[in-house]
């Protein structure tokens, strides 16, 4: 019935991007790394004018954080402009009402590396003069874009936070596909090692 929710059943979420640019040039206002090798990451840019996002953040954190925030390998990823770091405080307070955000993370860097980090992505998007997008995406734990190829004719590399619907439907089942295929993923691993 799980996988019956979701549009594409059991096949796998397409990659549209193979290696999309580690987060090198990043880190946590505490100075921490995050990286998305080995995680199920949603990624996301904010940019400067954090209030404009913050419609956008509940309804991420209310339709996909917070139904698979405890999933192992599963986190959010915001990439922000240095000297946001106040706004997104308490942003994060407000977050936090709604899930433990033990798994969103926001992480800082320069103009010109958020830039380069997006463009890594090789989307039909663009970031604003905010440094920002209202898309979020899905990268896998082998740091790939993946999406749909073939959603109404047109690749789907992103997911407008913007709008609700799109969110609870298209991106919930996605991301239910993509948590489900490593669910399968890590339960033959466990029964081959059995062998």
């Amino acid at each position: 019935m799980f996988f019956a929710s979701g549009v594409n059943h059991f096949a796998k979420l397409p990659i549209l991007t193979p290696m999309v640019k580690e987060l090198d040039a990043f880190s946590t206002s505490q100075g921490d790394k995050i990286t998305l090798e080995d995680r199920i990451t949603i990624l996301g840019y904010f940019g400067k004018d954090l209030e404009s996002n913050h419609a956008n953040a509940y309804n991420l954190a209310h339709k996909i954080y917070k139904k698979n925030f405890q999933f192992k390998d599963f986190q959010f990823v915001m990439i922000m402009p240095e000297g946001t770091e106040k706004k997104v405080e308490e942003l994060n307070k407000t977050l936090s009402d709604i899930a433990d955000t033990g798994n969103w993370y926001f992480v800082y860097g320069s103009t010109e590396d958020i830039k380069e980090q997006f463009s890594s992505l090789e989307t039909n998007y663009t970031l604003d003069e905010n440094i920002s997008t209202p898309y979020v995406f899905i990268i896998d734990k082998e740091r790939n874009l993946r999406g749909r190829d073939k959603d109404d004719t047109e690749i789907q590399f992103g997911f407008d936070a913007r709008d609700y619907s799109e969110i609870n439907n298209a991106m919930g089942d996605d991301v239910k596909v993509i948590l489900a295929e490593y669910r399968l993923a890590l339960k033959k691993y466990n029964s081959n090692r059995e062998i």
